[in-house]
């Protein structure tokens, strides 16, 4: 079971939501890129989810229970007390994080998911007020010098940013977001074609060629509801 709700709406400028999952059997679930970053609450204590390039099977063993807060795509800032690109692609726990010691989440039975907004609450948010720009420049398909253009920056000044606040290079930025902008359309019924030409894939090709090398599947499997590996 998958649940998620919107955060508290102290949060609501860098949490997308808090959600939970919870295991009724032994399976592996496959989590694809987002651009956001996860603090979760699992069976084996607190631990951060980086931005993934990728996808990454989770195994989930039956009676486990997830608690997660979802960051917004920019919005983690310096949170974790490490540059973001360093978290690329990893799982690490919050006691390697100077950033996450700091809040002090005390790891207790109770409430899981309101300890951890009330901890973040109390931290100041520090990330990058550009970062949703660029993120929609990206998603729209713009190009990565048209979108650095747009926003009065050089690629250069592009590139920094955007490894700051996504942990990403503008071009897997926008290969992430532009994915997920299909997939959702690709989940509200668009055709696959119309969804690569509204996208900004050259072609529907493209468009699968893409969700293979970011999610390891087809469109077809990604549409299905939560999709698992064998």
């Amino acid at each position: 079971m998958y649940a998620e709700r919107p955060p508290r709406p102290s949060l609501a400028d860098r949490v997308a939501c808090v959600w939970l999952r919870t295991a009724s059997a032994d399976h592996v679930q496959l989590v694809v890129p987002d651009a956001c970053v996860d603090l979760i609450w699992g069976p084996d204590g607190l631990f951060v989810a980086g931005p993934d390039t990728g996808p990454v099977p989770a195994r989930m063993r039956a009676g486990d229970v997830l608690h997660g807060v979802r960051f917004r795509p920019g919005a983690a800032g310096d949170l974790f007390g490490v540059p973001l690109h360093e978290l690329r692609d990893l799982r690490v726990p919050a006691s390697e994080l100077p950033g996450l010691a700091r809040l002090r989440i005390t790891e207790r039975p109770g409430p899981r998911l309101r300890a951890m907004c009330s901890a973040l609450a109390s931290r100041p948010h520090t990330a990058d007020p550009a970062a949703p720009a660029v993120a929609a420049a990206l998603r729209r398909g713009r190009t990565v010098a048209e979108a650095a253009g747009r926003l009065g920056l050089s690629e250069r000044q592009l590139h920094r940013r955007t490894l700051a606040a996504f942990g990403y290079a503008p071009k897997t930025l926008q290969r992430v977001v532009r994915f997920q902008r299909a997939l959702s359309m690709a989940r509200a019924g668009v055709p696959f074609a119309e969804v690569a030409a509204r996208a900004g894939y050259a072609d529907q090709a493209h468009l699968a060629n893409d969700v293979r090398r970011l999610s390891g599947v087809t469109m077809g499997a990604l549409v299905s509801p939560l999709p698992r590996l064998p």
